[in-house]
């Protein structure tokens, strides 16, 4: 396991000079995307989405380090879903909108058309191009980063932005809490009988010691933030910068470029 997944606050990883998303600023990669995002919101024609999916797909492939987890899920799982909201959304088309178009499958008198599913394989790839574009920023930004850029680059208060940073690492910790508190239960034979009854009690069992490990917690946070004198000043000393650099500004004004490209080009076939 890497120091970056162990700590999200630990350095940066190096993924290589090919990996350049990595090393872009994180509202970069989100004002990059952001007008394709909206664009396929409001697109109604197949090739759009198509045009941003490969956009995205290539991008991941080229200037992220992909997990085996994170593979798996880009192509073998989306096309999966892509596949069954494209059935789901042409089951609930109007067929009345469709009629025109030939029939796929007819039981009673419901009938399937061809452009119903024409319909659901656009909406599922609407939502699977926006689905790819968020991961250009999310699987290639850790939540400090996102954090800090927002503070020093969007002046939000960090009194703001590191709480709700602080917040949010409670939820890992609660998971390992739980975990510590299901493996003492068995250590003592507390993990109980088989059934739904006895894991409703389990479950009951885990509440009181995993609320008290969160009020522990939530204590040492405070002192520590206490201790440094957290929100005692309107600006924080950075450690961790997270500069906008002239690579940023390029990232976005191209991929605004091909967002423009993309939906002149749809307009004018």
């Amino acid at each position: 396991m890497t120091d970056a997944a162990r700590d999200p606050y630990a350095e940066a990883a190096d993924h290589g000079p090919l990996r350049f998303l990595h090393r872009l600023n994180p509202l970069a990669k989100i004002a990059g995307p952001l007008p394709a995002m909206i664009v396929l919101i409001f697109s109604h024609d197949v090739a759009v989405p198509l045009a941003f999916i490969v956009i995205a797909l290539a991008l991941l492939i080229v200037g992220a380090q992909l997990s085996a987890r994170s593979a798996l899920g880009l192509f073998v799982v989306l096309p999966l879903a892509v596949a069954v909201l494209t059935v789901s959304f042409g089951l609930w088309t109007d067929a009345s909108r469709v009629d025109s178009t030939p029939v796929l499958v007819q039981v009673g008198d419901y009938r399937l058309y061809l452009g119903a599913l024409g319909v659901g394989g656009t909406t599922a790839l609407r939502l699977a191009g926006i689905l790819l574009l968020s991961l250009v920023a999310g699987l290639t930004t850790t939540g400090p980063d996102l954090v800090r850029a927002t503070v020093q680059q969007l002046r939000v208060p960090y009194r703001i932005g590191y709480t709700a940073l602080a917040a949010y690492r409670f939820v890992p910790r609660f998971g390992y809490e739980l975990e510590v508190i299901r493996q003492a239960h068995r250590v003592r034979g507390m993990a109980g009988g088989r059934g739904p009854v006895a894991g409703i009690r389990r479950r009951i069992g885990y509440v009181v010691p995993l609320l008290a490990g969160g009020i522990r917690h939530a204590e040492r946070v405070a002192l520590a933030m206490d201790s440094r004198a957290f929100g005692a000043s309107p600006h924080r000393t950075e450690r961790h910068l997270v500069p906008f650099r002239a690579r940023d500004v390029v990232f976005v004004l191209v991929f605004w470029a091909a967002t423009a490209a993309v939906v002149i080009g749809v307009m004018n076939a």
